[in-house]
């Protein structure tokens, strides 16, 4: 291919590009035809540069760096090639977005939802059941939890995966993946689905041929002959699960390597400084695209790169990786979308977003400090944190959220804590021990989730109802209404793509039912992921006194006020600093247009905001709260809200009645 002699002119992207382009043309074009190869050779153009760059600094010191840049940008083609046209379709309208800096995920109009499909459906075939429900709903992204075939027995949710290419059985086929993908998206809802790429399952068909001694496929794991260099590793790596103690290298005297495994020991690391595991990858990653799937939450991502003298997390070459990908997937597919999982320091989490790396994120320090705001019924750690870090650049967008199929981890900056007078490891104790109602007065019902004897530490498994009250029961069960609705609220409002963890929706509350499953009962996260009884559902939502009715019909009403108020769209969000430290007051919209003024009472008792915040922010008033159904109060402080309500102001067209 390309001269590699050392006195030749180091080559650049535009040297490389130009005797590479014929290459593949000689490859692709007959294949593609010619106005699709015109698409590709321009796409090509455009994003050669960034891809070379990102290839050259992961294996450019490799002495067939050239062949493997070949090969990975023709599997990118040969997935262009493999795309059906109604999904070719789909790439030109998010280019024709992407250029006018609206893609669809900054929409007002879009609402995510997540389930496991058996948990909550059923199979595949059963979810188009559901689709009149989702739109009631007025979902147009579904996340799907790992549906991919698992390793047998332990597998960690799904995340052990021995076949990126075959559905479960149980839940169906790839057929029927493809088929439900091009239904929902006839009916406006995106699929999403989690590709784990950190590791595979130790019987994934890979790991099976390493062990037979094969050493092309070993040399996609993190495999070694002695402990010489896992014990340079080992003493700088975080220790994920307490209960392994600490170890993340497995002997395998059946083949006579030890193994890399940072979190199950069935999960083996695979190694991408590999660029022949790196194309793999790729293959397996377009595969899922051409099936109709446009959002890939990329699982683990800051555990991908490894490096001696570091603790192997958020390393340069791991967003280095995730560029390349992305460039990789605007040539051949531009419609898919990235989302990551970082669940690490607030800083590390923004860094995986961008345009060129992952367009959409999940914000777990929302999540954490949401909760953290509910137990203190004090704002000012959420406010802090908001205003430091909501912020992101023009095309992307944050995924918000209340609860997801993990545990909640306190996952907040000990810095922002410490800036506002808190002691981060203090509050973590308090937190823990509120949420498993240990703490005296405590309303929730959560369970600690690989609590640390030594150290404390501890993570919370439980369904939002539960970690609001609901199982209290009583005067209780109102306020524990009133908290979900409310935090819901937050979510639909702050800015980026709400996502709804289903069940939540219907205040279903923890499910000890995992207890009696042999693969669930060691893991309490199975607690939050209950499976959903349709006729029992069903009966409860047309009963107008139950959680599950009162609960449904404030979300309903929530996203249709979402959907309503373009002031909505993107990101732009403004945190208002309220005397009151126990209202979140937040601004949405410019400064120069229409605005409206969010705001919620985070107590259980009445809350005061003074009329003097109020004129400057959305005009001299009257007001009119779009998310409420009883008229707004006013007391001798200003605003009155009741306890947990949350108010969405804007200026009304005739005067509202003052208590």
């Amino acid at each position: 291919m390309i001269p590699t002699n050392p006195e030749l002119p180091r080559p650049d992207p535009a040297w490389t590009f130009e005797r590479l382009l014929p290459r593949l043309k000689d490859r692709f074009a007959g294949r593609l035809g010619p106005e699709l190869w015109r698409v590709a050779e321009t796409r090509l153009q455009r994003h050669f540069p960034h891809l070379f760059n990102g290839l050259r600094q992961l294996y450019g010191d490799q002495y067939d760096f050239f062949w493997h840049l070949e090969e990975i940008v023709a599997t990118a083609l040969a997935g262009l090639a493999e795309r059906p046209d109604t999904l070719r379709q789909r790439d030109i309208e998010a280019e024709t977005d992407a250029a006018a800096g609206r893609p669809w995920f900054i929409g007002n109009e879009q609402v995510g939802a997540v389930a496991y499909v058996d948990r909550w459906a059923g199979t595949l075939a059963d979810i188009e059941a559901r689709i009149p429900y989702l739109k009631k709903l007025g979902i147009t992204y579904l996340h799907l939890m790992p549906l991919l075939r698992a390793r047998e027995g332990e597998n960690d949710g799904g995340y052990a995966v021995a076949s990126y290419r075959e559905i479960d059985p149980a839940l169906g086929t790839m057929d029927e993946l493809a088929a439900l993908a091009e239904t929902l998206r006839g009916h406006g809802i995106r699929l999403c689905l989690d590709f784990v790429f950190n590791h595979t399952a130790d019987d994934h068909d890979w790991a099976l041929k390493a062990s037979k001694g094969d050493p092309w496929f070993q040399s996609y794991y993190r495999m070694y002959d002695d402990r010489m260099i896992p014990d340079a590793y080992q003493p700088h790596l975080r220790e994920i699960f307490p209960d392994r103690g600490g170890e993340n290298f497995l002997w395998k005297p059946t083949f006579g390597k030890f193994v890399w495994s940072t979190f199950y020991p069935y999960q083996w690391d695979l190694n991408f400084a590999n660029p022949a595991l790196f194309r793999q990858m790729l293959e397996e990653m377009l595969f899922l695209a051409n099936r109709g799937v446009e959002v890939l939450r990329l699982d683990a991502v800051p555990f991908l790169w490894k490096q001696i003298g570091t603790n192997c997390e958020n390393l340069p070459e791991t967003h280095v990786l995730i560029q390349a990908f992305n460039a990789l997937a605007r040539i051949a597919a531009p419609a898919l979308v990235f989302k990551s999982e970082a669940i690490v320091h607030p800083d590390e989490v923004a860094r995986y977003i961008g345009t060129h790396e992952a367009q959409l994120s999940y914000f777990p320090m929302l999540m954490v400090l949401l909760w953290e705001a509910l137990a203190t019924r004090d704002t000012r750690l959420l406010r802090h944190g908001l205003a430091k870090r909501f912020r992101l650049p023009p095309g992307t967008a944050w995924v918000t959220y209340l609860r997801c199929h993990d545990d909640i981890g306190w996952g907040f900056a000990d810095e922002d804590a410490a800036e506002i007078g808190i002691n981060g490891h203090d509050h973590r104790r308090f937190l823990n021990s509120f949420y498993t109602g240990r703490y005296p007065g405590s309303f929730a019902e959560g369970i600690a989730f690989q609590e640390n004897p030594r150290t404390g530490d501890a993570r919370i498994s439980g369904m939002a109802a539960s970690l609001c009250g609901l199982g209290k029961g009583g005067a209780e069960t109102h306020l524990a209404i009133a908290r979900l609705i409310m935090l819901h609220g937050i979510i639909l409002t702050i800015g980026g793509l709400p996502l709804i963890y289903l069940g939540d929706e219907v205040a279903l509350t923890n499910d000890d039912s995992y207890l009696s499953e042999p693969d669930k009962k060691d893991d309490n996260r199975w607690t939050h992921r209950p499976r959903t009884d349709w006729k029992r559902q069903a009966a409860a939502i047309d009963d107008p006194t139950s959680p599950a009715h009162r609960v449904l019909a404030g979300l309903v009403r929530l996203i249709a006020l979402r959907k309503a108020e373009t002031v909505l769209h993107g990101q732009e969000m403004e945190i208002v600093g309220l005397q009151n430290p126990h209202v979140l007051a937040f601004l949405r919209g410019h400064a120069d247009g229409e605005r409206l003024l969010v705001v919620a009472n985070m107590t259980e008792r009445d809350q005061a905001v003074a009329d003097a915040f109020l004129p400057g922010l959305i005009g001299a008033g009257p007001w009119t709260d779009l998310a409420g159904d009883e008229p707004l109060r006013w007391g001798a402080q200003g605003l009155v809200l009741t306890p947990y309500r949350l108010a969405v102001l804007r200026l009304a067209s005739k005067p509202a009645e003052r208590a």
